[in-house]
């Protein structure tokens, strides 16, 4: 196959997934009146447990409180939001929400709600690392969110070692 001829097809197949993606994210958005739809909860609580690990309580009735508490703090963080924003991220988690879209960007076969923790760990290091700029901004995105939600809740400082604000005198 000629070079020429193979640029060629892969940015044809860029273009379509692309459309196909935008397309995706229009039949299913994953913000609905502002909040997370179901499925990118499931996407958030599997990147909530891949980043938060350690700072979660073990397994049972308090880590699933936990997460619970943190997806609340998500969708009022994400409702806070400028619209253009809220809008680029509900195109995104509704093409991280595609079996394509998973797999393409985040590296992931299994379904969010399947993926073992480590699983996910290794796919957001491997996005870390990638010399993708989308698949680093998505990265980002996953971290950035669930650190910013778990850290404005002042009784979560004290399990990361932070004691908290000080007075100026």
């Amino acid at each position: 196959m000629q070079r020429r001829r193979l640029l060629k097809l892969g940015l044809g197949a860029a273009v379509a997934i692309g459309i196909a993606g935008v397309g995706v994210a229009l039949i299913k958005p994953g913000l609905v009146d502002n909040k997370l739809s179901p499925g990118s909860r499931e996407l958030m609580r599997a990147a909530a447990q891949a980043v938060l690990s350690d700072l979660l309580p073990p397994a049972g009735a308090a880590r699933e409180a936990a997460l619970d508490a943190q997806l609340g703090r998500l969708d009022a963080f994400i409702a806070g939001m400028p619209a253009a924003t809220r809008k680029e991220l509900s195109d995104a988690l509704g093409l991280l929400g595609t079996a394509a879209g998973r797999f393409a960007l985040v590296g992931l076969s299994k379904p969010w709600a399947e993926a073992g923790t480590q699983d996910v760990q290794q796919a957001l290091e491997a996005m870390r690392l990638s010399s993708s700029n989308t698949r680093q901004q998505v990265y980002h995105a996953l971290r950035d969110l669930n650190a910013i939600a778990f850290f404005t809740e002042p009784g979560n400082w004290q399990t990361a070692g932070y004691p908290g604000q000080r007075e100026i005198p």
